[in-house]
């Protein structure tokens, strides 16, 4: 049985599932175990209930009886041989062995577990491989039983037969024969020793014993397919469903019970009673196709979890077992909403960095434009206009570092640091400067809280890290306010955070500021454009270049605060090496 793949790639290279998985061979595989299950329960109902006859007791169930019908089957060998002692010795293939099993007569389990023999030894291997069987009249001193493990059962003679099993055809004649184990009966009561006769009534009996034992070992083995097929099913990340022809739930994984918010006990419901109404028309409309012949049916569903939408791309087709019996349909449901969600971001991206790059440049061709057109500007309006010029082209050009950086960070190539040791008080100082001129709105305030030592870091990269919190703390407090940068020492780190009286952001969206492409989206955010590639070249920056940590704490209305903590001395050659 082969691993399921996973079914959800990443974002750049992202392609949606679209073929149907190996599911519904599973399917068939679980449909053929019930099917096998049920005509072996049919078979050992009926051995029970032949054994039941013999032996005047009431006719008894199939399975869970059959042991104990067994049992009754070997204390009756046992009172009709006069044996102290018998035991069953089934073959285990992978060891190559006999091996004692229950039910045994006149033997503890303990011995009983001890008691096994290679099967090319002793009376039993020899019983095994010729399927004839075997008196012996001393087993301490006869040398075909030296191999046997018979003096853990203080074994003085025995008969030893072999368990075979007859495969018939329909007109009763055997057409293969299996030997699957011996039977042996041992020490003869009352000092007597086993006869001709003995041996005709144990093999007759042994045939008995021979078919209830492989009915049930097969039945446990198809027990244990249809488990591991079960739990097969439910590991599976995606949701799988089963519905009958009459549409009746036949299988459900946890994933699916999960999504729709039902418990096990919808399994022999239809469908329809047990799904929510808003998924219901969604969920017949795809089952119904597939019931229909239609193949390749994939439809995306959206499914409501606890009060947060999730995107579901259900496909659909219908499953036959190898005779062409229907089964049903197998419906398989993947958990797209990261994918669609990338998605949106990438479109909204291409909307963000298309307005980002016409911004500048239609600023930049108008200015040209009118210095070209006219040439009777002053000196002073001249210098005006080269000034915005030059604010455009770093915007542009910072916008396009940007867009490469994020490229080599995809690409798995690091950007590669240069580390030197840096007066972060004094970094701290300049960008704090600097930013002020951009703003007349903002009050920029630096607080730093203890002694701030010389780091080891990328200076560069630590200006960036620095520059961009404080150009996003401006851009999102469009009322203005004061802007606070914090800095202190804390066990060996520095701990920095850059504070607004801004916009905030939303409980569920802190998690994925730092995510590429993400933006939060409401009405006040539409207004403020951007490419959402910042916070995730400041989190690389931060974490993978100076091995530390950044998160934001904010609350909408109020303000946000983004900090990060970065170690003051950092292992360098182990930086190089993760960013190499």
């Amino acid at each position: 049985m082969g691993d399921l793949s996973d079914m959800i790639g990443a974002t750049e290279s992202m392609s949606e599932p679209n073929e149907l998985p190996e599911s519904d061979e599973l399917l068939k595989q679980l449909e053929d175990a019930k099917n096998r299950i049920q005509e072996l329960e049919t078979r050992l109902s009926s051995e029970s209930r032949q054994h039941a006859r013999a032996e005047g007791q009431l006719e008894v169930t199939p399975i869970n009886e059959a042991d104990v019908t067994l049992r009754r089957l070997v204390q009756r060998i046992a009172m009709i041989l006069q044996a102290e002692k018998i035991a069953i010795m089934f073959y285990d293939r992978e060891r190559g062995e006999l091996i004692g099993i229950p039910p045994a007569y006149g033997i503890e389990e303990d011995r009983l577990s001890l008691f096994r023999v290679r099967a090319t030894q002793g009376v039993s291997g020899q019983v095994f491989r010729d399927s004839e069987p075997l008196i012996f009249h001393d087993a301490t001193n006869d040398p075909r039983t030296q191999k046997d493990p018979f003096s853990l059962l203080h074994v003085s003679n025995g008969i030893t037969v072999p368990l075979v099993i007859e495969k018939r055809d329909e007109e009763n004649r055997v057409i293969e024969r299996t030997t699957i184990g011996v039977l042996h009966a041992f020490n003869k009561r009352h000092g007597e020793d086993f006869n001709d006769e003995d041996v005709r009534l144990l093999e007759r009996m042994a045939r008995n014993v021979g078919s209830i034992i492989a009915n049930l070992q097969l039945y446990r083995e198809v027990v244990e397919e249809r488990e591991e097929l079960l739990q097969t099913f439910e590991s599976l990340a995606a949701g799988l469903m089963l519905v009958s022809p009459e549409g009746r739930i036949s299988q459900i994984n946890a994933s699916a019970r999960a999504i729709f918010g039902i418990d096990a006990e919808a399994l022999g419901k239809n469908y329809l009673d047990v799904i929510r109404d808003d998924n219901r028309d969604q969920l017949r409309e795809v089952l119904q196709s597939a019931m229909r012949g239609d193949e390749n049916i994939s439809q995306d569903i959206i499914v409501n979890i606890a009060n947060v939408e999730r995107h579901y791309q259900v496909q659909a087709a219908q499953v036959r077992s190898d005779e062409g019996k229907d089964l049903g349909v197998v419906a398989i449901f993947i958990d797209v909403t990261d994918i669609r969600m990338i998605d949106k971001m990438k479109s909204s991206f291409v909307a963000m960095a298309s307005h980002e790059l016409r911004t500048p440049l239609t600023a930049i061709k108008g200015f040209v434009s009118t210095l070209l057109m006219d040439d009777g500007f002053s000196n002073e309006e001249r210098r005006e206009f080269y000034m915005i010029i030059d604010q455009e082209c770093d915007r542009l050009t910072r916008l396009i570092n940007d867009l490469l950086n994020t490229s080599r960070i995809e690409a798995g190539e690091s950007l590669k640091p240069n580390y030197t040791r840096v007066d972060a008080k004094a970094l701290l100082e300049k960008v704090v400067l600097i930013q002020r001129q951009s703003t007349h709105k903002h009050q920029i305030k630096l607080d730093i809280r203890s002694e701030i030592p010389k780091i080891i870091g990328d200076e560069d990269k630590l200006d960036q890290i620095l520059t961009n919190l404080l150009n996003n703390a401006i851009k999102y407090s469009p009322n203005g306010g004061d802007i606070t940068v914090h800095a202190v020492v804390e066990d060996d780190h520095l701990l920095v955070g850059v504070e607004d009286q801004g916009l905030g952001i939303p409980k569920d969206h802190q998690a994925k500021v730092f995510d590429k492409f993400h933006r939060v989206n409401n009405e006040d955010n539409r207004r403020i454009y951007g490419t959402g590639l910042g916070l995730y070249l400041v989190k690389h920056l931060v974490e993978s270049v100076h091995m530390g940590k950044i998160w934001v704490e904010s609350e909408v209305g109020k303000g946000s605060t983004f900090l990060f903590r970065i170690p003051i001395e950092i292992d360098i050659e182990n930086a190089k090496a993760i960013n190499h």
